[in-house]
């Protein structure tokens, strides 16, 4: 039987992590994730983490469109 361990951030199901000899695969199921679906990782943090950037990187909005970008230019 295999072993299988959630991988979430804030509450948000990303997928799982499957134990198998040669490391963790990654079994994603969010969208932003789904990228790395099927990937091996040698240690289970690191697949949390490969999956945690995945979908925080998702969250954020383009360099160009954050308020500092936006914001008027200072004249002077």
């Amino acid at each position: 039987m295999l072993k299988s361990h959630i991988i979430e951030v804030n509450g948000t199901f990303l997928g799982a992590a499957v134990r198998l000899p040669r490391g963790y695969r990654l079994v994603a199921v969010s969208e932003p994730v789904k990228p790395l679906d099927g990937s091996l990782w040698p240690t289970l943090d690191a697949a949390r983490h490969a999956a945690a950037r995945a979908f925080l990187a998702a969250a954020q909005p383009p360099a160009a469109l954050t308020p500092a970008a936006l914001a008027p230019a200072a004249r002077g």
